[in-house]
């Protein structure tokens, strides 16, 4: 029986463009293809391993033709739109206090510190959770079994109780070994706000 829900942010509540912010920062970094370097860096950061100046400045080094604003702004890029349905769902959902609510994502500060700035519910969003993981701020992230774990011992759940909502197989496939209960979404197919009439099979 399900008692807890776990949810993503990305793609999950707030809409992101994963292929144009890779073809930005190629074009950007002025690169055929990310540098296996690059990426083993950006998850440091996600996993708040560095700090945002040392992130930035590691760019601002390695790409004199950058500035920070560039950084900043390519590294955003692929933050869209956070339908405020998305918002009621989640509001309605605390509001009937039938499940822990936690969300557990992968983000870093400047990502967070963005959508502060540019959506305004922000903190009603947040006030909806019983628990919130950023993973820059407990420096752990998916999809390793530790922070899954992690989540499981802090609020003293069993995995069978629990359903997990993710954009990224890698993650619900990691969560799955630990018998958790999962909902792989399909971006702009899917919506989390259909979750009762469309994964019935978990309620």
């Amino acid at each position: 029986m399900i008692n807890t829900i776990i949810f993503d942010f990305g793609n999950v509540f707030i809409n992101l463009d994963i292929p144009a912010a890779i073809e930005k920062t190629l074009e950007k970094l002025n690169v055929d293809s990310i540098p296996e370097e690059i990426t083993a860096f950006n998850g440091l950061y996600e996993q708040g391993l560095i700090t945002t100046n040392e992130f930035i400045d590691f760019y601002l080094e390695n790409f004199p033709n950058l500035s920070k604003t560039d950084v900043i702004n390519t590294w955003n890029y692929m933050l869209k739109d956070f339908p405020e349905h998305r918002l009621e769902f989640l509001k309605n959902l605390k509001d009937k206090n039938q499940y822990k609510l936690i969300l557990l994502s992968n983000t870093n500060e400047l990502h967070i510190d963005y959508i502060k700035e540019n959506v305004p519910f922000y903190n009603t969003f947040k006030d909806c959770f019983n628990a919130f993981y950023l993973s820059h701020e407990i420096q752990l992230s998916k999809p390793n079994k530790d922070i899954y774990n992690f989540v499981l011992t802090e609020n003293k759940l069993k995995a069978e109780n629990c359903l997990f909502i993710d954009d990224n197989e890698d993650n619900i496939t990691s969560a799955k070994t630990l018998g958790i209960k999962t909902w792989h979404i399909t971006p702009y197919q899917e919506d989390v706000s259909t979750l009762f009439e469309t994964q019935k099979q978990f309620f």
